[in-house]
């Protein structure tokens, strides 16, 4: 049931621009923060704890709690920099806290990994913590001056296209390091 929940937080993140730049002439805001703030509940009560699972869904739950109580459209367009600082946060904490989310990920395939490859997943870490807190930056900008449909843009497509560019050349740049091991 979790996966379920995750999934379709998923899928509504992904189409959340689009719905709040079509939706917003037939929807309230409230309507908005009564479906997200419902599917960040049933994820929170039905996901396996996990360090920082329950602040992610309570920050989540309390930006809903915000849009629903001032039910104010300019409100929508800050659910993109909520999720991106939640991963600004998850990334950069596992930095400091350790071990570093990339190698974590990295260590589910294999388990025992050399000291090159425990300093690369801390660098690959940092680099996605630098993506997110840039990202996050230009979309508090988009949010404060951008006409919606820029807003949309970004968020809908632009953003997306950047993660799968970074996603890409940091797995041609692992193989690069792997065949020099």
């Amino acid at each position: 049931m979790a996966r379920l929940f995750g999934l379709l937080l998923l899928i509504a993140g992904v189409l959340y621009p689009f719905a709040v730049y079509y939706g917003l002439e037939h929807w309230s805001p409230r309507v908005f923060a009564a479906l997200l703030g419902g599917l960040w509940l049933a994820r929170a009560l039905t996901a396996r704890r996990r360090p920082g699972g329950l602040w992610l869904a309570v920050a989540a739950l309390v930006f809903c709690l915000l849009l629903g109580v001032a039910n104010e459209p300019a409100l929508l367009r800050w659910y993109p920099v909520l999720l991106n600082l939640m991963l600004l946060a998850l990334f950069g904490l596992s930095l400091k806290f350790g071990p570093p989310l990339v190698e974590r990920m990295a260590r589910l395939r294999e388990p025992e990994l050399p000291d090159v490859a425990v300093r690369y997943t801390r660098t690959v870490t940092k680099v996605w913590a630098l993506f997110f807190l840039g990202n996050t930056v230009l979309l508090m900008a988009l949010a404060m001056w951008a006409p919606l449909s820029w807003w949309t843009l970004y968020t809908g497509f632009i953003s997306y296209g950047l993660i799968g560019l970074l996603f890409a050349g940091e797995w041609l740049i692992r193989q690069q390091v792997r065949k020099h091991e």
